[in-house]
């Protein structure tokens, strides 16, 4: 815990992150490195004094909801009207389910959670009551890529299917799914004929490092190229042509990947 709360405040230190905190609001969630230990799950020793000093670190109120729940989940709702985007961060980590490795690929885990009932109950009332034109679900893990060893939903089949039905029962408007871990950056659509766009997944990770060793990756789902090089993740809102552009971009603002989605009523 020592190590981690001096990267964090480390990171506290830097010019732009701070400038950044006076002008935008930072919100975020834990993967496996900042919960503190790889691939890791509820049965970390450490995970309630880690949260602690991640929520700390996000500013979050000594008195709020989200000290007191079993996880760093949240959510978020930004603009208003017809122009409402609602933010869900999903915690993976805290009451993840263990997994077992075998010839150095993960097996399928085919009774276990991911989130948690608590967490699944919280995701299924605020999906159900979203007015937003706009909900953005998060996870540190990839939802929809199934065919690669790693940590991801798949690990855990009946909870990805368990997402998924949720979000199409739920009538949430214009879903759509944003994920990290994976040190590359792609984007995925799952081709449903419940989601009228299908279902993006836009993976973006990291800013500071990335898959050194990379080489080409099969993903079915895969929506144009794998970037192993730099980069962040955007999206904006283009309301008045009822679209949303997300992107991937590299240190120097080059555009890598884009993706434009439709804004349906």
């Amino acid at each position: 815990m020592d190590l981690l709360k001096s990267k964090y405040d480390a990171q506290n230190m830097v010019d732009g992150y701070r400038n950044l905190k006076k002008s935008a609001k930072v919100i975020g969630v834990w993967d496996d490195h900042d919960y503190g230990i790889n691939d890791g799950g509820k049965f970390y020793a450490q995970k309630e004094a880690s949260m602690e000093l991640m929520l700390d670190f996000l500013d979050e109120p000594k008195d709020s909801p989200r000290r007191k729940q079993s996880g760093v989940y949240a959510v978020y709702e930004f603009g208003g009207g017809n122009e409402k985007v609602k933010v869900f961060l999903l915690d993976a980590r805290f009451n993840r389910d263990t997994l077992y490795r075998e010839n150095g690929e993960y097996l399928p885990n085919l009774e276990g959670s991911i989130l948690g009932e608590e967490q699944w109950e919280w995701l299924a009332s605020e999906l159900g009551k979203s007015t937003a034109q706009v909900n953005i679900i998060a996870s540190g893990i990839q939802f929809i890529p199934t065919a690669h060893p790693f940590e991801k939903w798949e690990n855990f089949p009946k909870e990805r299917e368990r997402l998924f039905k949720l979000i199409e029962r739920s009538k949430a408007k214009n879903p759509v799914l944003i994920s990290g871990d994976r040190h590359i950056a792609e984007i995925s659509r799952l081709k449903d004929g419940k989601f009228p766009n299908g279902l993006y997944e836009i993976t973006s990770s990291g800013m500071t490092h990335v898959w050194k060793t990379y080489k080409e990756e099969y993903n079915p789902y895969r929506v144009g190229g794998l970037i192993a090089s730099l980069h962040y993740g955007l999206v904006e809102f283009d309301w008045e042509n009822n679209q949303m552009i997300y992107q991937i971009k590299g240190k120097e603002g080059q555009v890598y990947l884009e993706q434009s989605i439709p804004i349906r009523d």
